[in-house]
């Protein structure tokens, strides 16, 4: 792309590898280019450095990969020391169309890329657009029983240069809520959502089932399941579904993440169905999505307005039924009760094992 970029956008991990935001990032980077841009998208690999270019008529895209090391994530002091190294090495990767372009377009995956390229940009004065994916250190302050007290200053200054930016994308209203109540104007932020990162049409054909499935109705929670996802609740609903219900409902774990691993734990220590499997790749998402019964999405209350749980516009366009473990004030409960029929959508409050367990029951039951 020798005329250079008009738009450099940032994200973190691109496909092959599994990231919601990066798959996300490489659609929206051809939308871009197909409405006649000149997009530079730099994002993370685990595998080499490369460089991609596609001719994406009218515009152009070129794809900017480099490779990065996974890190234990429950250590603080590797977090942030991966944090700090890969957002620096993403900026000086792209500083010759940072120097040139008329936009640059950064996510919330990697972390705290605001405080890099807002402080930059009082120099460059390109716009600045900040798509909210994650919340941080928001989601960092969520995941802890008690923040320690380096991270209020950490807040404070995010917010200082979260006031900076020219535009913010959301992806729902609960997030919208979260930055006017930090004196973000209301002017400044718009709602884009995101769509299913897989096209599901009447020819999506579903996978099939694996043995141990077969004869049950399926419950499927695909992706990732980290620390912002609640599963306490599920586990003790499906343990008495299970051990004084019917035991119609088996769970299909194909997630990667903390909680996916401890739901696996608790589930095998008490002896409960569950097949594991690790996320498919894309190009297999749709035809999963399509397989099972129902979707199992949840969050927890702390959350709510700090993530917006990527999976729920797939389940959506699945067209399959949709359980939600968590408040109704996230954006998970306004998309699913506005698009989805009428009884092929429940939502079960965290803690509330026997509405949980009614729901499991109900889904069961259904058509048998």
């Amino acid at each position: 792309m020798a005329a250079g970029s008009d738009l450099v956008y940032f994200c973190d991990w691109l496909p092959p590898d599994f990231g919601a935001v990066g798959q996300y990032a490489l659609i929206r980077a051809r939308g871009f280019a197909a409405q006649g841009r000149r997009v530079t998208l730099y994002g993370l690999s685990s595998a080499a450095d490369s460089v991609e270019e596609e001719r994406v008529a009218p515009g152009a895209l070129r794809v900017v990969r480099l490779r990065a090391a996974t890190y234990d994530k429950t250590s603080l002091i590797q977090r942030a020391w991966w944090t700090a190294r890969t957002n620096i090495r993403l900026v000086t990767r792209a500083w010759s169309d940072l120097r040139s372009c008329d936009e640059i377009l950064f996510t919330g995956s990697p972390p705290l890329m605001l405080h890099v390229l807002a402080p930059l940009n009082t120099v460059l004065r390109r716009r600045l657009v900040y798509r909210i994916t994650d919340f941080f250190p928001e989601a960092m302050i969520a995941a802890l029983p008690r923040a320690p007290a380096w991270l209020r200053p950490l807040q404070w200054l995010t917010v200082f240069w979260r006031r900076r930016i020219d535009r913010f994308e959301v992806l729902g209203e609960d997030q919208r809520a979260r930055l006017v109540g930090q004196g973000i104007r209301p002017e400044r932020i718009v709602l884009v959502r995101d769509p299913s990162p897989v096209a599901i049409g009447p020819d999506t054909r579903p996978l099939a089932l694996p043995e141990s499935l077969r004869g049950k109705k399926v419950l499927l929670y695909s992706g990732n399941f980290g620390v912002a996802h609640e599963y306490e609740t599920f586990v003790d609903a499906y343990e008495k579904h299970h051990r004084a219900g019917s035991g119609n409902v088996v769970l299909w774990l194909n997630a990667a993440g903390k909680g996916a691993d401890e739901v696996e734990r608790r589930l095998s220590s008490r002896d409960l169905p569950c097949l594991r499997t690790q996320p498919m790749p894309l190009g297999q998402v749709a035809s999963l999505l399509v397989t099972p019964d129902a979707h199992l999405i949840t969050l927890r209350a702390a959350f709510v307005g700090i993530v917006v749980p990527s999976k729920v516009f797939g389940c959506i366009e699945s067209g399959r039924d949709i359980l939600y473990v968590g408040p109704a004030e996230s954006d998970v409960h306004l998309l699913c009760k506005s698009k989805i029929t009428a009884g092929r959508y429940t939502r079960v409050d965290i803690g509330d094992v026997a509405g949980l367990q009614r729901a499991l029951e109900d889904l069961g039951g259904a058509g048998s």
